[in-house]
């Protein structure tokens, strides 16, 4: 009887049952961390260059904030779903300063925790089951996968902002029933650095506006660029967006905040409406001084921003010269701290996931598998600009050794193509 009943408990909690998990694919990510983990048991010293996890320290006065504001009265009770006052009139000064945005902070902002919450969370708001969604195509897990989870439906849509996206935007709108409700936006982007203008912008709201469609801007990396006379712009700086158009940002690169889950859902008011509305049935917003402290990186100075900048230009810059001359080209990113890198020619039957296995295992480098960010990124690996110039060269030497005795000692791993 024993036996049996735990064999019922192992159906009855079996993952794959589960309705939302089944929708999910695979986390790849997952698969690399294992052998990353597995082989740093062993005492191999990896360069992780695969998680977009910042290193740099939150900035001095801003956890000092912190630290002054945990243990005041009232600061450990339930705080406000979508953010203290301060917090949102900070947020509101920051647009304004930053894109000449006018935004009301009482009805056209609300706090998330991170800009990850309040897009999984937007999805809630405006999903109903079979909808459908256009996402770029490779994109962040989440831009899909917070509407599957939703209960609808993802039609890819080219990631770069080229004319050639507005005809298959088109194409993807006319072949899709029911007509889609909302397209995903994500510039600077991850994983691919790209970089949209404000022209490209204007013509999407006016294409959103044409086909009743709601814009969703994931913003994350409106700081991190490296062209300083030409800063990412925000889809808001187009006139009569705010009436079609919810964008997200985060402190977590700005700041290098990550781990403190602090983010912005900001634009039209109905759309926002609606997610407060949902969020406030789910969470009671960050801890109080997280909050606070958020509101004091926001409106204090912004030297530590131009110095994130700084940091991350001389690792890009690194990695540029230091892989090339290891015989791996990568394309040179303006935006994001990531680089969106062609996997070499002689691998890229292989597939980005068993390469990303193979670099860990024979370079001691992790990168993040293209195909982690859709169908569309499996010939690619996105390289992450998060640790220092050295460990960057290092990752570089022993990938040039990689490559240069791959011929030689790759051929009881896998399947060598036979030269022509």
């Amino acid at each position: 009887m024993h036996h049996k009943s735990a064999v019922l408990a192992r159906d009855l909690f079996d993952m794959a049952d589960f309705h939302r998990i089944k929708r999910l694919p695979p986390y790849v990510f997952e698969q690399v961390n294992k052998i990353k983990a597995a082989e740093r048991a062993k005492g191999v010293d990896i360069v992780d260059l695969g998680m977009g996890n910042p290193d740099l320290p939150a900035p001095r006065h801003v956890i000092e904030k912190l630290v002054e504001t945990a243990g005041k009265p009232r600061t450990d009770r339930y705080s406000a779903s979508k953010g203290i006052g301060g917090l949102r009139r900070a947020q509101a000064h920051y647009y304004e300063r930053r894109f000449g945005v006018k935004l009301n902070p009482e009805t056209q902002v609300v706090a998330t925790l991170g800009s990850k919450e309040g897009f999984a969370n937007m999805a809630q708001a405006i999903t109903g089951p079979g909808d459908v969604v256009l996402v770029p195509n490779p994109s962040y897990p989440i831009h899909a996968f917070g509407f599957l989870m939703a209960g609808g439906v993802i039609r890819s849509v080219p990631a770069e902002p080229t004319p050639a996206f507005f005809p298959a935007l088109e194409r993807a709108i006319i072949h899709s029933v029911p007509k889609p409700i909302a397209l995903v936006t994500c510039y600077p982007a991850n994983p691919t650095a790209f970089t949209a203008s404000l022209d490209f912008y204007r013509d999407l709201v006016a294409f959103a506006k044409k086909h009743e469609l709601i814009l969703l801007s994931d913003l994350a990396y409106a700081e991190v660029y490296f062209d300083d006379s030409n800063p990412p712009p925000s889809m808001l700086q187009v006139p009569g967006a705010i009436d079609v158009a919810v964008e997200f940002t985060s402190m977590s690169k700005t700041f290098s905040m990550a781990g403190w889950r602090m983010g912005f859902a900001v634009g039209n008011e109905r759309l926002l409406a609606a997610l407060a509305r949902v969020k406030s049935y789910l969470d009671y917003g960050a801890y109080t001084p997280i909050q606070v402290a958020a509101a004091a990186a926001l409106n204090g100075p912004d030297d530590c921003i131009r110095e994130m900048r700084e940091i991350y230009r001389k690792r890009r810059d690194a990695l540029v010269e230091s892989f090339g001359k290891a015989g791996w080209e990568v394309p040179v990113p303006q935006a994001s701290m990531f680089a969106w890198v062609p996997i070499p020619e002689k691998f890229r039957h292989l597939g980005s996931l068993e390469f990303s296995k193979l670099l860990i295992e024979k370079a001691e480098v992790a990168v993040a598998p293209g195909i982690g960010f859709g169908e569309h990124g499996d010939d690619f690996v996105r390289i992450a600009i998060v640790e220092n110039e050295q460990r960057i060269r290092q990752a570089a030497r022993n990938i040039g050794r990689f490559l240069k005795t791959a011929d030689q000692t790759l051929h009881n791993v896998i399947q060598m193509p036979k030269a022509g």
